[in-house]
């Protein structure tokens, strides 16, 4: 069969099982829009800003565990896109990106919505295409969905010129998996270590098992469940981990780091085997390496990237594999070989005796007599009108943390934002694409964000409106972008350098003339109120609820840049 390459494009999509694509045409993608157009196979979304379209499908992936797709168009489409590619490659997330290029005889030429695609995103994903062949244009898509998904996730990018979607080409459907010699990640952890990791944990005093979004990525929920009983270690939930394990199982001691609790901190700082799973240790969970350090511990690393074990902190026992994998094996040889909660029983007991007295700190308390709307307050009672079955995004900032430490998240893929490039304006966007990945109009999405996040990608609740997105805005608005205010407030005798904004629209009217509901909170009495009605009467609609919180609100816990777990700042409430 002789296809033009705009028609493989699609006929590639589909035999993927793609079935939703986040979008903006222009120029160099036109033919393969006019494809889209001809075919049923999968639905385009139309987003109104690029970065959105790669939010959204980065979300859906998220979500849903499939490969998200986008397509923008050359030059400025592209730029527009590389915030969402550099997000969904920090947290490690499976994308493929069509982009559109001028002409092939073009390239090089400065040509109008001319740019180096390929040259501008290599730092920010897995790999990256540009098609030079008709030829290629299939196996590069079929490729391209391989590596993304595969291995350590990522972003993969398909740049390609315009003249390549209009020539003709034979296309035949593929007959075999996709094979690269040069690309074999391993899945499979060495057994060895694997039983030489049983084996320190059955002399641990003090274990702690220490989860990263990996854990998520990797569908390990029920593993690490397993495990984390099977030990009966403490475990922590790194930001991009919430809901790998229940927040309210007894094991569980909240989130670690710059905004963890102050018993995850102390247990994770003080212990002596730590097995972390999935994650790269981020310098925003560990603080300071040398303080981290100054404790005598082993360290047990698993990862599916090689790349991730001891980039920060050198690991004892390296298990490279599928987080997965690795803990199905774990928990093999550990019922024949013996838990280590048997053979430890008495250390066991002492460490969790010293855990209780750290968790007694109370830590999140805050004032709760208080006449202003606390976010946290907010917050928790988002968390009991939806009883902790939500689907959260969040932005970035004191909001996001506030949604973090607050919102009981029960299950995996549950909470969605952005952990590693920290990208403010992901919120909006992230809910289009939950809600494509979970269409069951009792799904219920909140969107966490504050009153400098949402305006970041505010233009999308146009795009709401045209396919029916119903999400719930929770903006916690004091008027600041608050985390630089808190660090102004903490570190600069607060001198709040451009870090309040005097001009805000009226919330209210502005998604009003977008056909949404807004409803304005300003007495705390109000807020459950108002979230009922925003879940129960209008479930059906998009609500924006703007809460008017306490504008010097701080976030604590806090382990302030270049301190160590142990050097936290505690709120004047902590007792």
């Amino acid at each position: 069969m002789e296809l033009i390459g705009a028609d493989i494009i699609v006929r590639c999509l589909a035999e993927q099982g793609v079935k939703h694509v986040f979008g903006y045409p222009g120029g160099a993608v036109l033919n393969i829009y006019d494809a889209i157009y001809k075919q049923k196979d999968f639905e385009h979304i139309l987003v109104r800003h690029e970065q959105a379209a790669v939010h959204a499908a980065d979300a859906y992936s998220r979500s849903s565990n499939e490969v998200g797709v986008c397509i923008v168009t050359s030059g400025p489409g592209l730029t527009n896109a590389v915030t969402g590619i550099a997000t969904a490659y920090m947290d490690s997330i499976p994308l493929v990106v069509i982009s559109g290029q001028v002409g092939s005889k073009a390239i090089g030429e400065d040509a109008f919505q001319e740019c180096d695609a390929v040259g501008i995103t290599r730092p920010c994903v897995k790999h990256n295409f540009l098609v030079k062949d008709v030829k290629d244009l299939a196996d590069i898509i079929r490729k391209a969905f391989y590596i993304a998904k595969t291995g350590r996730p990522g972003p993969v990018l398909i740049d390609i010129p315009k003249d390549i979607s209009v020539m003709p080409c034979k296309y035949a459907p593929p007959k075999e998996e996709v094979k690269m010699r040069s690309y074999a990640p391993t899945t499979k952890g060495h057994s060895g270590q694997i039983k030489k990791a049983v084996q320190l944990l059955s002399t641990a005093q003090r274990p702690m098992i220490y989860i990263g979004g990996g854990a998520i990525l990797a569908n390990a929920s029920e593993e690490l469940k397993e495990f984390v009983h099977l030990t009966g270690a403490p475990c922590v939930t790194t930001l991009m981990a919430l809901g790998a394990i229940d927040a309210n199982d007894p094991h569980c001691l909240g989130m670690p780091g710059m905004h963890g609790t102050y018993e995850a901190n102390m247990a994770l700082h003080y212990s002596d085997v730590l097995v972390a799973v999935g994650t790269r240790i981020d310098d925003r969970v560990v603080g300071n390496p040398k303080n981290f350090m100054s404790q005598p511990r082993k360290v047990i690393h698993i990862d599916i990237d090689p790349s991730s074990i001891s980039k920060r902190i050198r690991a004892d026992i390296p298990i490279v594999g599928s987080v997965k994998d690795v803990l199905e094996e774990l928990n093999g040889f550990i019922r024949e070989l013996g838990s280590p909660k048997e053979k430890q029983a008495d250390a066991l007991k002492a460490w969790w005796d010293q855990i209780k007295q750290w968790q007694a700190r109370d830590c999140l308390d805050y004032d709760k007599n208080a006449d202003v709307i606390k976010p946290q307050y907010v917050v928790q009672k988002l968390c009991e009108v939806t009883n902790g079955e939500a689907f959260v995004a969040s932005d970035v900032g004191q909001h996001q943390m506030w949604a973090a430490q607050y919102y009981r998240f029960k299950k995996p893929r549950r909470w969605l934002n952005s952990g590693g490039l920290g990208t403010m304006g992901v919120g909006l966007p992230f809910a289009m694409g939950i809600q494509k990945a979970n269409p069951d109009p009792d799904t219920q999405i909140a969107v966490i964000t504050g009153d400098g996040s949402i305006q970041m990608n505010i233009q999308e609740l146009a795009t709401c409106k045209q396919y029916g997105f119903t999400p719930k805005i929770i903006c916690l608005n004091n008027s600041f972008l608050g985390m630089v205010r808190q660090w102004q407030e903490l570190d600069y005798d607060k001198r709040y350098s451009q870090s309040y904004m005097e001009s805000m629209p009226d919330f209210v009217k502005l998604v009003e003339s977008y056909g949404h509901i807004g409803i304005q909170v300003e007495k705390k009495e109000d807020v459950e109120p108002a979230l009922r009605e925003a879940f129960g009467r209008y479930k059906d609609r998009l609500v924006f609820l703007n809460f008017i919180t306490s504008p010097e609100e701080n976030v604590f816990p806090m382990v302030k840049a270049g301190k160590g777990l142990t050097e936290m700042l505690l709120s004047p409430n902590d007792k």
